[in-house]
């Protein structure tokens, strides 16, 4: 029999982006603010990322634990109520959700909720790689924990397949854990290389094989060339989704660019008092920018919780190839957050365009470079000439 109780805020997800919006929330008076992680630690993924940069250029050497920890004792001392081992399963109302744990199950109804619920890469299966099922295929996220938390043997040969920055980590893991990188393979024409690693690009790995145990991935490059690469262990890096199914229960409208939560300038999802951050929204960004998303997140929310109304949804904001994602996608207000873009190409200095319904907005070549695994910020400026009961406003290059 679920317990039911009431909270003035509740966040679902234990990373950078909700615990830095709880500590903000308390600090500032939001009342009772509950945080809510399935995992048995708070953190999210820098629990298992053991490499520096976290501190960002102040405190480069500030490791993923070291930065985990940090974020659960600013939160828990500004009064913050962070729950470990509690997953939130489903939606008993619109601002109630349903959670089991340990303890029990509970219905927790809170005033304002927000879905902080990070990205995950896609694994094997959801890449529909074919062949066997042996053990030795994983994600990066699935490498470092079991590796770093729990000091699982890995593998004597590994093979990388993906090249964003992710990928680089995998390599350092794999070579702390005493294993040879064999090759890091990529389908991409091109893509950084890794010092002492061969570099396959425009290649596919089109099959997994070995029984019991990885033997070898077999490999395709786009010209028709075709090799088998022997290894005991593969790791598929990158290819994020965000971790949206708790939004799809809940009946919130998803972007079908980001593939998370469709949210305007001050995260307000398509339902009334339910907010999303972080990487919950898109594809992943680095600690730093989820965390400040949850800081810049605290002030609609405070003001959701001081009675202010919920808009009508404004026109969407959509793009075209080869760019893959805009957020926010929702041009409900402009507000001061700039737009995250991310673009599926290499492009050098490119002509960026928004219009709506035939009418050119905005146009501006940009003097910089996009890759496929950064995000672009746009600046929110041009949005001033949307007309808020207008069509979708695209943005493309041209």
């Amino acid at each position: 029999m679920s317990r039911d109780r009431t909270v003035d805020v509740l966040v679902v997800g234990a990373g950078p982006a909700g615990l830095a919006l709880a500590a903000r929330l308390a600090r500032e008076g939001a009342g009772h603010v509950e945080v809510l992680e399935r995992e048995q630690d708070a953190g999210g993924v820098p629990r298992h990322c053991h490499h520096g940069g976290f501190g960002g250029p102040v405190l480069p050497w500030v490791t993923g634990p070291a930065y985990a920890r940090r974020a659960v004792r600013q939160a828990t001392a500004a009064g913050a109520t962070v729950r470990t081992g509690v997953s939130a399963t489903g939606w008993a109302g619109p601002l109630t959700l349903e959670t089991t744990s340990p303890g029990g199950l509970e219905r927790i109804t809170a005033r304002a909720v927000v879905l902080a619920t990070g990205a995950r890469e896609r694994p094997r299966s959801a890449r529909l790689v074919p062949g066997s099922r042996p053990a030795g295929v994983l994600t990066t996220g699935e490498l470092q924990q079991s590796f770093h938390l729990y000091g699982q043997d890995i593998g004597r040969r590994a093979v990388v397949v993906g090249t964003e920055p992710v990928a680089r980590h995998a390599v350092r893991t794999l070579r702390r854990a005493g294993a040879e990188v064999v090759a890091v393979v990529t389908e991409r024409s091109r893509g950084p290389a890794v010092p002492g690693v061969p570099l396959l690009t425009a290649t596919t790995v089109g099959e997994l094989r070995g029984r019991g145990r990885l033997s070898g991935v077999a490999v395709r490059h786009e010209d028709g060339r075709r090799g088998v690469l022997a290894c005991d262990t593969v790791v598929f890096t990158g290819d994020w989704i965000p971790d949206h199914e708790l939004a799809r229960r809940g009946g919130i409208a998803v972007d079908p660019g980001t593939r998370g939560p469709s949210v305007d300038a001050s995260f307000r999802t398509s339902v009334p008092g339910v907010f999303a951050v972080g990487n919950a929204l898109h594809g992943v960004e680095r600690a730093a920018i989820a965390a400040a998303e949850g800081v810049a997140a605290a002030a609609p929310v405070l003001a959701r919780l001081s009675g202010a109304p919920w808009p009508e949804p404004g026109p969407p904001l959509v793009v075209r190839a080869p760019l893959l994602w805009v957020a926010p996608n929702r041009l409900t207000d402009i507000g001061g957050q700039p737009l995250l873009l991310r673009s599926g190409e290499r492009l050098t200095a490119p002509v960026l365009t928004a219009a709506q319904d035939g009418r050119l907005l905005w146009r501006r070549r940009l003097p910089v470079r996009m890759a496929p695994s950064r995000s672009l910020k746009l600046p929110p400026g041009w949005t001033k000439r949307v007309d808020r009961s207008g069509g979708p406003v695209v943005l493309g290059i041209g």
